[in-house]
């Protein structure tokens, strides 16, 4: 399977009232971290200044383009890392019509305004709001009536925070230790990785019980195996009575790609008049 690391995300929410900002809001720079990965941002225009991230070899390496100290984005008309507004990209002509007022804006950009003007949001010190170190950073601006030509106030917050690949069984780990990020469970295909010359079978599954000592390893020959956790269940009466709950059980249905009839890149799943149809599953169960 091909790894996904970590998720890195940006929530941005706008609103059109107006908070207190803090008029000596002090620029500093706040780390993310989970595990072998970590970010940098400050809160000098909401700017990402590093992502480190490991190779396949576990060598770590910053990823994103940036400058050496704050000052140097002072400066800055690269808008490396920065969170730009009120409005992404150009607006031609630096002005534009609204209910039937034309607003002028600073031409920043050869007669357009970009990024949201000479002192767009990438160039203003944002508040603080929650910051817990390694987990997660709440920033806010407080944007005043025609702060840069812009008409009306407007109160943004951006949330980063990391957070793990919920989908991510490469290391082993107990099936239902992420349900709180899926609460729907699990229900996806894993591109099973069969590289390798002369490689007819890949091993799809290891699947072991702590409590009893029961391990299921699984082979196949196909190129995708379907993870089910019995999300659809619900009170279904099964074998001796038992009731069968929502997450009673799973699935490792071995396959080729979902709908792969109509990706013409997917391995085909089309048994034409005359040819065979070949599919093998091998079990293992021990006990120890």
């Amino acid at each position: 399977m091909e790894k996904t690391l970590l998720y890195f995300s940006l929530l941005i929410t706008a609103f059109t009232y107006i908070n207190v900002c803090k008029a000596d809001e002090k620029i500093g720079i706040y780390e993310l971290k989970n595990g072998h990965i970590s970010i940098n941002i400050t809160n000098y225009g909401a700017t990402v200044l590093n992502v480190l991230v490991p190779d396949r070899n576990g060598k770590l390496d910053d990823i994103v383009l940036g400058f050496g100290s704050i000052d140097e984005y002072k400066n800055d008309s690269t808008y490396f890392g920065a969170l730009v507004g009120r409005v992404a990209n150009r607006i031609g002509g630096a002005q534009f019509t609204l209910n039937g007022h034309v607003y002028k804006l600073p031409a920043n950009d050869h007669g357009n305004t970009l990024h949201g003007g000479s002192r767009g949001f990438g160039d203003v010190v944002w508040t603080v709001y929650d910051y817990v170190k390694h987990s997660h950073l709440t920033l806010t601006y407080d944007s005043h009536d025609g702060e840069q030509g812009f008409p009306g106030e407007l109160s943004v917050t951006v949330k980063s925070h990391l957070s793990g690949y919920a989908y991510d069984f490469l290391e082993p780990r107990t099936i239902g230790s992420k349900f709180n990020e899926l609460p729907d469970g699990y229900d996806i295909n894993y591109v099973l990785d069969r590289t390798g010359a002369g490689k007819t079978f890949t091993k799809a599954a290891t699947v072991r019980d702590d409590k009893s000592g029961r391990k299921m390893e699984l082979w196949t020959d196909q190129a995708g195996v379907q993870f089910y956790t019995s999300n659809m269940l619900g009170d279904t009466v099964g074998k001796d009575g038992f009731v069968y709950k929502k997450y009673g059980g799973f699935c490792l249905e071995t396959q080729g790609f979902p709908d792969s009839v109509n990706h013409r890149n997917f391995p085909s799943q089309i048994v034409n008049p005359g040819d065979s149809y070949r599919h093998v599953m091998v079990y293992r169960f021990t006990a120890s």
